[in-house]
């Protein structure tokens, strides 16, 4: 039975390759991102057997050079029937297996903008190319064996990478930080298989199976598999960020808060209530994690009609945000209309902002209000407390989500669920051994986990599986 399942998971992972490859397909695409008169160079791949052959077509590279892997050539690019010339680029060849597809890939650096690039990308279609679909390239890469399915995933987060910690933890990935332990765990839970399925085939002839010794192994096990998983939150948290919304009654300083903490004018700051009508964002980085900051318009009852769709905005921002920020006027001190706005809010994830500091003299300190939630002093207008702000962001999120420091490995929710499924499948394990079951009942549920872990590296998957991770991708990539 064992042997069957890895030869069906085998046939599967290499049916997909051979089909491929027995159809000849060549896929084409941009590989860089097309924008009007944005990007000096622009890059079209070619990919598979007739990639050579295509380029051989399209390039003249004058003199005498030689067209041999991994050199890049200078030229032109000529419509192959009026030879008219379509661009001046550079022709980079990589002929398999030292490619990143391990297919014959060349790639065309043209000038960058819009129609030199998509003119040429028509000419290798015109040549037999197919053009191709999100992540081909890199599931060419994955079915041939380049990549392990965590390093095509890690692509896709480097390319996608919203702060400096992102494209660590992602490139990280690609290098294998993330498969490694993976591998091991999985070959560790291969070797406890094998020992128990030796006893079961030729108990006779083999010493009794050491039972506290197994039990210390799948301990273990267990235990780095619960590592692994105290790493998804942060992964969330660097691949998404954290939504933030500075919410709170007219003329209290939102505004400037805004603009203090992203040290830009993107919102409009005056002394009459109600300036701001609408949601206005910012995007920062605070301790490595991408946050995107909301300013929302004062919350108070009005009869201005647009005015009022500004205040709904902010109550739905509120409500929608990973955290709020509750701003009052330290003047003014703790009012009804702050009292009405934090019973909307005191169930959401909150730090109360105490802006204008500043105009509060020491003799009359400031009246603050009795809640559980932390508290932040700043005076917007003169740019203090913003540090003490992201303090306490990141000391709230440390207290609610972000359990795990280690920037190397962060996991996202397909490895979640597979490493959420091998643990499951673990303690079932350790509690057939508690109810002294016999050893076949310990197989099936060691290959349950084995089964997980396999699917992380791209192992035992599935099709859809392949096919929701590579829509994901962009179309160069």
């Amino acid at each position: 039975m064992k042997i069957f399942e890895r030869l069906l998971a085998f046939y599967f992972k290499h049916s997909i390759a051979v089909v491929m490859s027995l159809s000849g397909t060549t896929i084409a695409a941009i590989a860089t991102a097309v924008v009007p008169e944005q990007g000096s160079v622009g890059i079209v791949r070619v990919s598979g057997s007739e990639a050579i052959a295509i380029a051989r077509t399209l390039f003249h590279a004058p003199g005498q050079q030689p067209w041999e892997s991994h050199r890049i050539l200078y030229g032109y690019l000529r419509h192959p029937k009026t030879q008219q010339v379509v661009d001046e680029a550079l022709l980079l060849l990589m002929l398999a297996p030292r490619s990143y597809t391990r297919e014959d890939v060349v790639e065309f650096h043209c000038h960058g903008g819009i129609m030199a690039v998509q003119r040429v990308l028509q000419l290798c279609l015109e040549q037999g190319a197919h053009l191709a679909q999100p992540g081909e390239f890199t599931l060419r890469a994955f079915l041939n064996g380049r990549l392990d399915l965590t390093q095509a995933e890690s692509i896709t987060d480097l390319v996608g990478a919203r702060s400096p910690q992102a494209a660590q933890t992602a490139l990280a990935g690609l290098q294998g930080k993330l498969a490694h332990p993976i591998r091991q765990l999985r070959a560790k839970c291969l070797d406890i298989l094998a020992d128990v399925e030796a006893r079961i085939d030729f108990e006779e002839d083999l010493p009794p199976l050491d039972e506290v010794e197994l039990q210390a192994q799948l301990e273990q096990v267990l235990a780095d598999v619960s590592r692994l998983l105290a790493t998804a939150d942060r992964g969330e948290l660097l691949r998404s960020g954290l939504k933030v919304a500075i919410v709170g009654r007219p003329n209290v300083g939102k505004s400037s808060l805004l603009n203090a903490w992203s040290q830009s004018d993107r919102a409009i700051v005056t002394d009459l209530p109600g300036t701001t009508r609408d949601v206005v964002e910012s995007q920062l980085v605070v301790g490595g994690i991408p946050i995107q900051v909301l300013d929302t318009a004062g919350i108070r009852d009005t009869d201005d009609q647009v005015e009022k769709i500004g205040v709904e905005r902010s109550r739905q921002a509120a409500q929608n945000a990973d955290l709020v920020l509750l701003t009052i006027d330290a003047q003014a001190g703790w009012t009804d209309a702050d009292q009405t706005i934090y019973e909307q809010v005191r169930d959401r994830p909150l730090i109360l902002i105490l802006n204008k500091i500043d105009l509060v003299s020491a003799s009359s300190p400031h009246p603050t209000p009795h809640t559980p939630h932390p508290t932040v002093k700043t005076a917007a207008a003169l740019n203090q407390g913003i540090n003490s702000l992201e303090t306490a962001i990141l000391e709230t999120v440390q207290a609610g989500t972000l359990q795990a420091a280690n920037l190397d490995i962060a996991i996202n929710q397909r490895q979640a669920a597979a490493l959420t499924r091998a643990k499951a499948a673990l303690e079932q394990v350790q509690g057939t051994i508690a109810d002294r079951l016999p050893l076949d009942f310990w197989t099936i549920d060691l290959r349950s986990t084995i089964q997980a872990l396999g699917e992380i590296l791209g192992e035992d998957v599935t099709e859809s599986v392949l096919d929701r991770i590579f829509s994901r991708f962009c179309i160069g990539k």
